[in-house]
């Protein structure tokens, strides 16, 4: 298992152990402040695969998943299937183009693996300029449209304890 998928879990356990009588925001833990935005679900989980269709047979034919047909988006560099899992999904990724930015992650990971996390915030904006504050670098001055035709942004994994984390506008 790689290091960053080993952290993902990590996080995913202590969110886990609010338990179900309260959400994570109802939590003493949880610091609500006076912010223009929020932090929503996961969305995605994004996998970079070195054979897209193999991929998709897997999730599709062996585990039932519902899968989604291909999409290539040039202006990413990348083609994209999603997994539908209840309210959150896998994204699967293959290089498309050669000046994909997702190539040097298959060149250097031949089998594949976790390339990023995608979490909703209510306004993409406001979390930008706020992370621009913290320090928190951001890899794009302004939002691209991702594959769900809404606002991105991705923030530097070194400013996020080595995850590429993606923001989404729900």
């Amino acid at each position: 298992m790689n290091r960053q998928f080993s952290r993902f879990l990590a996080l995913l356990k202590i969110k886990k152990n609010f338990g179900p009588a309260r959400t994570f925001h109802q939590s003493p833990l949880y610091l609500k402040q006076d912010k223009l935005w929020q932090l929503g679900k996961i969305n995605h989980i994004a996998l970079v695969t070195p054979n897209l269709d193999k991929s998709a047979a897997l999730y599709r034919d062996v585990l039932g998943g519902k899968v989604s047909d291909k999409q290539a988006l040039p202006e990413h560099g990348v083609t994209t299937v999603f997994v539908e899992l209840g309210d959150t999904k896998i994204e699967l990724l293959h290089p498309l183009g050669e000046k994909s930015p997702i190539q040097s992650f298959l060149d250097k990971n031949k089998a594949g693996g976790m390339h990023h996390m995608c979490i909703e915030v209510d306004n993409i904006v406001e979390a930008m300029k706020d992370l621009k504050a913290k320090k928190i670098r951001l890899l794009s001055e302004e939002p691209k449209i991702g594959a769900h035709g809404k606002p991105v942004v991705f923030l530097h994994p070194k400013d996020c304890d080595g995850v590429l984390v993606e923001l989404e506008q729900k």
